[in-house]
């Protein structure tokens, strides 16, 4: 969905929330369309969530609790999709999930993260298609499969933190990308000129910006972290960072 359109929708639906005094939901979203709600409404009445904490794809609720008073969940179901036969299952991929939750006729948007693991599947997905998604999804390739709601993912399906401790001259962020991903400098700081860095969801245009413990980073085509903080000073006075990304 082009930008202006995004945030046009955006307005719509806060505008609603602030009518009605209730909760309004977007469909998913990556986190630079995500991003573009804090254009339209402070961060009090913005949330967003995918349904886990390692989400990248997420749903936009617009809406102060304060003002509404009261909280509630996200529509977001997880679907577990599994072979009927696994011995006779072909090798599924991440690719092959998705493909066939689209040749459902699916629109990309309803559909959150997929984790992968020991040939089965973990989707998030609007509530809404949950239905629609278990009565009618039946065969993924060559493979017959089942799917199933559920509310508990098994730990090895989900996505793994890898601590690590790099050095750097300085706090900034754009060195703390490049040494995370083993970017040139130059190459870290043209990501946020293409605006392809985020902060806790937020569009981050500033590679000189200093992260604070605890924040949750993600690099458009090259992963997401979160920033540990400062291990210890060198002896030459620079910084050992702990970083924990996504594998």
């Amino acid at each position: 969905m082009p930008e202006e359109q995004t945030l046009n929708r955006y307005r719509e639906l806060a505008e609603r929330s602030a009518r009605a005094g209730i909760y309004v939901y977007t469909d998913f979203h990556s986190p630079a369309g995500a991003s573009l709600a804090y254009r339209i409404a402070d961060e009090r009445s913005v949330k967003m969530w995918g349904g886990a904490e390692s989400c990248e794809r997420v749903i936009v609720r617009f809406g102060d609790p304060e003002e509404i008073g009261y909280e509630e969940s996200f529509p977001i179901s997880i679907i577990h999709i599994s072979p009927r036969m696994p011995k006779y299952a072909d090798k599924l991929t991440h690719r092959d999930y998705l493909g066939a939750l689209m040749n459902l006729g699916l629109e990309r948007d309803v559909i959150g993260d997929i984790y992968v693991c020991d040939n089965e599947a973990y989707v998030f997905v609007c509530e809404k298609i949950t239905e629609f998604i278990t009565d009618e999804l039946s065969q993924v390739k060559h493979t017959q499969v089942k799917c199933e709601i559920t509310d508990a993912i098994p730990d090895e399906a989900r996505p793994k933190l890898k601590e690590e401790t790099v050095t750097v001259s300085s706090l900034r962020l754009d060195g703390i990308i490049a040494r995370a991903y083993h970017l040139p400098r130059t190459e870290a700081k043209d990501l946020f000129n293409s605006e392809e860095v985020f902060i806790n969801g937020r569009l981050c245009a500033n590679p000189s910006h200093e992260p604070a413990e605890g924040d949750a980073i993600s690099v458009r085509g090259h992963g997401k972290l979160i920033y540990g903080g400062v291990g210890r000073k060198t002896s030459k006075d620079r910084f050992a960072v702990i970083i924990k990304k996504y594998v």
